[in-house]
């Protein structure tokens, strides 16, 4: 693991680079992040996982304490807030003495409800980041959660500092140990179920860990793409496993996606060549590309694989135009990966707010911008048997232009999606997920 300490105080020198020149160029005193407050479950005396605003762990490490508020105002040295009641039921924090304590003025707070004695007496001038608004109005705050400022954080948030990187490589070194895990399971005939708690196991992190709930799809249920159920029972016939899966390191996400076939078969070729894919077009990712380019390069090389496998027939220009590859592969190539799964920033041109639109036809695609060095991406191609998508196209002339017989080949094993976490660098593409071990 790389020495997070001494990237540190750079990652905070340019957060607090970033906050003077927004709060100068919107004319205020500063911004004041709350890393929010639990919510309560309905008619229950419980909480629901608690979980952190971006804005607030883009700052520190500390994902798991609500209450908490950071006063920033680009010049002086970041104030922290820190919630530290008195409470013999729960877990208290422990005071902040990690590797990054020492790059705050930090105050505890014991009683969340007096967090007005903390705040700037001027607070009309600051902007509240956060999510709760009603607690902000109370506060006295004006501007809440301005959108200038959202734009401009959410913009330049795309650039990974040196201390993210290493969290983004943290993250993925995670996530291949579970991958490796899962995929035993499968071979060794786990259900789902016990395919994730494998994958939990060998992460080391629960359920509320995770940046996201897991996929974990066995034979057709690999062609639901956001599948969350998790059967206990293993299938009678094991055809195939989808797993779609990341961890957490210090409040950053991978977001992996590995696709097996349990026999030697045709589906298993087809994903060697899905996974050949993947790599021409993390090939062609570079500073000055436009994502949505590489998305339709996809569309144009799955059409040839479409081909090749007798799935459809006619040129691979064709079945793009027609939006045959659409069918097939009904959502984005990928996203923006950081403090989020899918990171904010993704549709931005710049840090005024001006949005670039998904392509013509691909309205699913979650990133537009245009690549730059220190940016990470998810570069994640699939290929999908969704009958209703079918039935569609099963309905006009493009229906002639299908192998039914080989889709009902095909539609046991549900789908494929190959998925890695991308850095890119000025002469150079840093796979992490391959470069840990996890190869297709």
């Amino acid at each position: 693991m790389e020495n997070l300490a001494s990237l540190y105080p750079k990652h905070i020198m340019e957060l607090n680079r970033r906050v003077a020149e927004v709060v100068q160029r919107e004319n205020m005193s500063g911004l004041v992040i709350h890393s929010g407050q639990p919510h309560r479950q309905f008619l229950d005396d419980m909480d629901y996982p608690f979980k952190v605003n971006p804005h607030f762990k883009a700052w520190l490490p500390v994902i798991d304490n609500p209450n908490c508020w950071l006063i920033i105002n680009g010049q002086d040295k970041p104030q922290l807030i820190f919630y530290r009641p008195v409470d013999f039921w729960h877990k208290v924090a422990d005071e902040p003495s990690d590797f990054w304590a020492s790059e705050f003025d930090i105050k505890l707070l014991t009683k969340a409800d007096k967090i007005a004695d903390f705040l700037p007496t001027d607070i009309q001038n600051w902007a509240y980041i956060g999510e709760h608004i009603d607690v902000a109005e109370v506060l006295g705050f004006d501007a809440l959660n301005p959108d200038a400022v959202l734009h401009y954080l959410h913009y330049h948030r795309a650039t990974k500092t040196d201390y993210e990187l290493a969290c983004l490589r943290g993250a993925n070194e995670i996530a291949v140990k579970g991958h490796q895990a899962a995929k035993s399971a499968f071979y060794s005939g786990g259900s789902e179920f016990h395919i994730q708690q494998a994958y939990l196991a060998a992460a080391d992190q629960g359920e509320n860990d995770m940046p996201y709930s897991n996929i974990v799809a066995l034979n057709r249920n690999a062609s639901i793409l956001h599948y969350m159920a998790q059967e206990h029972q293993s299938p009678a016939q094991r055809l195939s496993f989808l797993i779609d899966a990341g961890a957490n390191f210090h409040g950053y996400a991978a977001d992996i996606t590995r696709t097996y076939a349990f026999e030697k078969n045709q589906f298993g070729e087809l994903i060697a060549a899905m996974d050949k894919l993947q790599l021409e077009i993390i090939d062609m990712m570079a500073p000055g590309v436009k994502y949505a380019d590489l998305h339709i390069a996809t569309h144009h090389k799955l059409a040839q694989i479409l081909v090749d496998f007798n799935i459809a027939t006619g040129s691979a220009q064709s079945l793009v135009e027609q939006g045959i590859t659409n069918v097939f592969f009904p959502h984005g190539l990928g996203h923006m990966l950081g403090l989020q799964v899918h990171d904010m920033g993704g549709f931005l041109h710049d840090d005024l707010g001006h949005h670039v639109a998904a392509p013509e036809g691909h309205p699913f695609l979650r990133c537009t911008r245009t690549l730059a060095k220190n940016q990470v991406l998810t570069i994640e191609p699939g290929v999908y048997i969704i009958d209703s998508l079918l039935q569609e196209l099963n309905q006009d002339n493009r229906a002639k232009q299908i192998n039914w017989d080989m889709v009902d080949i095909l539609r046991p094993f549900g789908g494929i999606r190959i998925e890695d976490n991308v850095i890119v660098h000025p002469d150079r593409n840093e796979n992490m997920t391959r470069d840990f071990g996890l190869h297709g």
